[in-house]
């Protein structure tokens, strides 16, 4: 099964990157998943479910170690229908 993940962290600071956003790039950028898109506004990133699954609990892990107050995670299963 390949999964897609899209996820924000919150508070936004559009001036400088938030230790939270860095740390939820450092940990998307590491893990092994294909498609990897990031942004200020959100991101993107997709693989097999076993990745995706691993990297969405390092990253809810490491996101509020690092200050995040809020994140917005949204996971879908694709391939099937698309």
């Amino acid at each position: 099964m390949r999964l897609r993940v899209e996820f924000t962290t919150e508070p936004f600071d559009l001036d400088e990157a938030p230790a939270h956003a860095l740390a939820a790039r450092e940990v998307i950028e590491a893990a092994e998943l294909d498609a990897v898109d990031v942004g200020p506004f959100g991101n993107t990133a997709e693989g097999g479910a076993d990745a995706v699954l691993t990297a969405v609990d390092a990253l809810l892990r490491r996101t509020l170690e690092a200050g995040a107050t809020r994140i917005s995670l949204q996971v879908n299963v694709i391939g099937a229908g698309e």
